[in-house]
This record gives structure tokens, sequence and C-alpha cells, in this order.
């Protein structure tokens, strides 16, 4: 059976539990707000997920704490929780992120297919910003625009505000992430 049509295990179960709870943890550390979107570590937490687990623990994980949040417990940035979350200003990031972790974890199987090697940081690095400008952003802009009622030059002008430190954040998660790969160097193999 393909490793992608096999159910998971209970150590496949363990991570996404983790990686969920990471993500909740990093989203509740205080920051400050650009507009009407937090800065938060959240997006560490999620590249983290994708770059460790694969796509499909990845987006699992990011999935489960989505599903977490939505429930009520509060996890998402300032405390916020429930289904509401989803309709505001910050629900198109929300809804991007399990579809982010899921690129990132693509990325992260193509760049291990030979194994670490020193271009590997670069190629997860690659795989963030893919994940950013190609679904969290479109998502992210598409929400403040339904939910603030703004035009696209606005919350696209919002969204440039996180850039600089999405790409930091991204540089930490590279490393960090292959960090984690040299010390598990079988996290992602044969899945």
């Amino acid at each position: 059976m393909p490793a992608s049509a096999r159910s998971f295990q209970g150590s496949d179960l363990a991570y996404v539990a983790v990686f969920a709870a990471l993500i909740a943890a990093l989203s509740i550390v205080p920051g400050f707000s650009i507009g009407p979107v937090p800065f938060t570590l959240q997006t560490i937490g999620v590249g983290l997920a994708g770059l460790c687990l694969g796509p499909w623990r990845g987006f699992a994980a990011v999935f489960l704490y989505l599903l977490v949040g939505a429930a009520g417990l509060p996890v998402f940035a300032r405390g916020a929780a429930g289904l509401a979350s989803f309709a505001g200003s910050t629900g198109g990031y929300l809804i991007a992120f399990p579809f982010a972790a899921l690129l990132a974890g693509f990325i992260a199987r193509l760049a291990l297919r030979r194994g670490l090697s020193t271009i590997t940081p670069v190629l997860f690095f690659l795989g963030l910003l893919a994940g950013r400008y190609l679904i969290i952003l479109p998502l992210g802009v598409a929400g403040m625009m339904r939910a603030g009622g703004m035009d696209f030059g606005k919350a696209f002008g919002i969204d440039m505000g996180f850039w600089v430190s999405d790409a930091i954040k991204s540089v930490v998660v590279a490393v960090l992430a292959y960090a984690v790969h040299r010390a598990f160097p079988r996290l992602l193999a044969q899945r």
C-alpha cells in the first residue's frame, strides 16, 4: 500500500498532536498588530509542522490546531476561539495554514530525497516562501477584503507589513527544521 494511502500509526498521531500543541503555544504568545491582523509566532509552528512532519502529517497537525480552536479553546491569536474566528479579518490566514504546511511538507520531502546537504535549508526556506506567497497571502488578503470591507490595495498593504518578519521567521524555521532532520534522520523516511 502506498505511504500516502496508509492510515496513521500511533507515532504519527503523537507527532500531529505535539505539533498542533506547538502551534497553539506559539499563537498565544503576546504580539502586536499591523492593522486588523496580529503579529504572532504561529507561522513558525505551521512551517515546522510541514517541514518536519511532511505533507500529510503537517496538514493534519495544523488542521487539528484549527479544529481545537473552532471547538472553542482559546488557541488563536489574542486568545480568540470559535467559528467566528474564521469569519473575521484573520479567517483567510487560518484557512490557508494547513495548505501552506502541506506545500512545505511536499518541498521537504523533495529536498530530503537525496539526504541532508548544505542546500537543504535553502530549499526549506524557498518552500516556506512559496507557501507564504502562493497560499497564505492570497487567502489572507481575500479574508481581510471580505471581513473588513476593504479594497485589494489596502488589504495587500496590510499584508506587506508582515513580509520582512515572515522572511526572518522562515529563515529560523528552515534552520530549526534542518536541525530536527539531522537529529531524527528517519522522520520523513519512506513516508
